[in-house]
């Protein structure tokens, strides 16, 4: 774009965008979602118990929860026990061969986890896990 001076000289414009700030905006946006990243995926808090056989999960899997409280979550979504056949048979393609990981705190009564694995095997599902810790080196001497 060209405009004509005060004196009669044709000059052009300044075109070039200073990217400068628009780095600096950018680096930080960059930093607050690496910061928040990991609160967002911490989930539900849940202690589970410790045993000597653990299988490392390496894929994502559809994850029941209980936590302390007695709440059942269904991933990160808190859900109703008398819903929750209902919602993995739409959630699951293959029931049968299909894995379901169960969470459960170490502290919540059996009574619980039973009515939970008894909704899981009214939807069809029959390759369910239960979530433990690793035992620590020390402990086991």
């Amino acid at each position: 774009m060209a405009f004509t001076a005060a004196n009669g000289r044709t000059q052009t414009s300044l075109s070039d965008i200073n990217i400068t700030p628009l780095v600096d905006v950018v680096l930080v946006l960059l930093i607050i979602f690496m910061v928040t990243a990991p609160v967002l995926q911490s989930g539900i808090e849940v202690s589970v118990p410790k045993t000597r056989s653990v299988k490392e999960i390496t894929e994502e899997r559809l994850v029941i929860s209980i936590d302390k409280a007695q709440r059942v979550y269904l991933g990160n979504d808190a859900i109703n026990i008398h819903v929750l056949p209902q919602t993995l048979r739409a959630k699951i393609r293959d029931p049968q061969s299909q894995p379901i990981y169960l969470r459960a705190d170490a502290g919540v009564p059996f009574g619980v986890f039973a009515t939970v694995m008894d909704s899981v095997k009214q939807a069809g599902i029959t390759n369910v896990s239960i979530v433990t810790q690793p035992l620590e080196e020390h402990a086991q001497r």
